[in-house]
């Protein structure tokens, strides 16, 4: 098997634990030839876990796409406003892109990403790693398959984790609009695409409503403090940073927050690091909870709810159709057909990999395999396909900026050549 080398651009938690993870995983199938990254610890950390040379070490993606092409791909994994310049780069110097999601928090840019990658005929694949998944692989073969007939109706929940809010998208790099993406694209692109992917049709008309309900200065507790290190009811929080970071021995979301994984390493992150504030007194202001209803071009529906008020992260799914009904909750790796008049019918999903329910591994390797058959061949989430699950959630967002207006997208779907 012919080995990819890439260029990783942007190696923090994406960059590393997901696509570089497949790197040291597979290194017959997948080597990280060179790194761009603005900080200098994750960049020297790449360098490292990959025995990339020094001189293949960047401090920005203009440096190393500003070299002749280094390798077959490009792995873009910055901050959502930092994609589509690299791209467009990256895309004209002849790499296949694999691009995180999502694409752009801009409609225009979205767009041109797009039709780029059609002009230079190369691959531009958006992170959708759910659809990778076998869990929703296997209740988009019920679809095909019309076990329940035609869908009426698509449910479709995502419970984000009050410690998965608190961390990424009060605490972290996610809270703010103006730095990275509304909620509905950031967060929420996984389940506006699953929707435009299950249904397969063209989406009419959105509407949205939503806010920052909990996570406002004027709810903190009057006895509280800025920080978590100096608060007198810390052990009364739920949010606290000690419990989510210091107390969980597993190290699951205190790897996100300092690279020492000693007690004293996180401990000095919580008490001096953004990830110790007092979750009423951040600068956020993306949701806490939205609800978006969505009409497609059969008259068929769809209603997503996004909560930051869940006890885990997971997603449950209802199809109802003509013939039956599909149920599922992703996290339980097993779905539930109801055929109408007939017995239900349990269908065990076998998961042999982590990260987003095997997603992440399943995502890289289909890339990899569109690469060595050296063509840009239409993939299961290429930049055209990504397109339509985007603009539904600009609508979105804009249905919920203006109290709830039910949007056209007719008019937010230019034809693409």
């Amino acid at each position: 098997m012919h080995r990819i080398t890439a260029v990783l651009i942007g190696a923090g938690a994406r960059g590393r634990f997901a696509y570089g993870q497949y790197a040291r995983n597979y290194p017959d199938e997948m080597q990280i030839f060179a790194v761009a990254d603005p900080d200098q610890e994750r960049r020297q950390r790449a360098v490292e876990e990959h025995s990339i040379p020094e001189s293949l070490s960047f401090d920005s993606w203009e440096q190393v796409l500003a070299k002749d092409k280094l390798a077959d791909v490009a792995v873009i994994s910055t901050q959502d406003k930092m994609h589509y310049q690299p791209t467009l780069k990256a895309l004209s110097q002849g790499y296949h892109v694999l691009l995180e999601k999502p694409m752009s928090p801009n409609v225009d840019e979205v767009l041109q990403m797009a039709e780029a990658a059609e002009r230079h005929d190369r691959l531009l694949t958006v992170c959708h790693v759910l659809r990778y998944t076998p869990f929703w692989s296997k209740v988009k073969e019920l679809l095909l398959e019309r076990t329940i007939g035609e869908i009426v109706s698509i449910q479709l929940n995502e419970n984000v984790g009050y410690f998965h809010m608190a961390h990424s998208f009060v605490r972290g790099n996610w809270r703010r609009v103006d730095e990275t993406s509304p909620m509905i694209l950031q967060k929420s692109c996984h389940d506006m695409d699953l929707i435009a992917w299950l249904m397969d049709q063209p989406c009419v008309r959105i509407s949205s409503y939503g806010s920052l309900l909990h996570f406002r200065p004027e709810r903190a507790p009057e006895i509280s403090s800025d920080r978590c290190t100096s608060c007198r009811i810390e052990r009364e929080c739920p949010y606290s940073a000690i419990k989510i970071y210091a107390e969980d021995k597993t190290r699951e979301w205190s790897r996100f927050i300092t690279n020492d994984l000693s007690e004293a390493g996180i401990e000095q992150a919580i008490r001096e690091g953004p990830f110790g504030r007092c979750v009423y007194r951040c600068d956020n202001d993306v949701v806490d909870h939205q609800v978006v209803n969505m009409e497609f071009e059969t008259g068929a529906t769809a209603a997503f709810t996004m909560s930051g008020f869940t006890h885990d992260c997971s997603r449950s799914v209802q199809i109802m159709g003509t013939l039956g009904e599909i149920r599922g909750r992703m996290e339980d790796q097993e779905i539930i057909l109801y055929p109408f008049g007939k017995q239900p019918v349990h269908i065990p999903v076998v998961v042999d990999t982590e990260g987003h329910g095997g997603g992440d591994e399943l995502l890289v390797r289909s890339f990899l395999a569109q690469v060595r058959a050296g063509k840009a061949a239409e993939g299961l989430t290429s930049a055209r396909a990504s397109v339509q699950s985007h603009l539904m959630a600009f609508a979105a967002e804009q249905s919920r900026l203006k109290g709830g207006s039910s949007i056209e997208l007719g008019s937010m779907i230019p034809q693409m050549s």
